[in-house]
């Protein structure tokens, strides 16, 4: 049986505040000129979203960028406002699986489950993903936090991520599979909070919510 066929046939366990790393690559202006995927506004929502999510439950972070002087531009303001102070691994590589730094960073924390979102999904994320697979890692590729310029081009990377092993998520998904228990009141407020400002209408169900049945409305 091949390695590739071992990979696949893995049940993936359940995503936990303890258990993974968070990779966020190339949220620039100008890798984000290029998608066509996913509308601008709602591509820098999720991806902010995704951030807090990490924010909000302590789970390391790792952010990368490339060419920053050159030719993408600083990493999204939105998202730097999340991460006050973190300075991206600037990269050439498009790949940054091929960057030491990156690889490093990763290991360093010691676990084997990487939630991973980004631009180009037929790039940056696709080469990085199966690179990490290949090492024995768990990918899981937050589909509607990554940008492609096509929509072909994104729906072919990620059958290609999914044949190779990944998980496909959202962003939102990834959030609550955090929290996963209402009952968790230390990280109770925020995950509310994140929901209310980028869940869209269940944000908005939210707020009715607790405007109708009084602040301990649940989730």
């Amino acid at each position: 049986m091949s390695s590739s066929k071992i990979v696949s046939d893995q049940i993936h366990t359940l995503l936990a505040p303890d258990n993974c790393v968070f990779l966020l690559i190339d949220y620039q202006p100008q890798m984000a000129f290029a998608v066509k995927n996913i509308d601008g506004q709602t591509l820098i929502n999720n991806a902010v979203g995704l951030a807090k999510a990490a924010k909000v439950f302590g789970v390391p972070s790792i952010v990368t960028t490339v060419a920053t002087k050159t030719f993408s531009g600083p990493m999204f303001s939105q998202l730097q406002e999340v991460f006050p102070g973190v300075i991206p691994i600037d990269r050439t590589t498009m790949n940054s699986w091929e960057d030491d730094r990156v690889v490093a960073a990763v290991k360093k924390t010691g676990r084997k489950k990487i939630v991973m979102g980004g631009l180009w999904t037929e790039v940056c994320i696709v080469d990085a993903t199966i690179d990490a697979l290949l090492e024995g890692f768990e990918v899981y590729v937050v589909a509607d936090a990554c940008g492609a310029t096509s929509t072909m081009a994104h729906d072919m990377a990620m059958q290609r991520m999914i044949q190779a092993g990944a998980v496909p998520v959202t962003w939102l998904q990834v959030l609550l599979e955090l929290q996963r228990d209402w009952a968790r009141t230390k990280t109770y407020d925020a995950v509310m909070g994140v929901a209310k400002e980028h869940g869209g209408p269940y944000g908005v169900g939210i707020q009715y919510a607790k405007a109708m049945l009084g602040e301990h409305a649940g989730g």
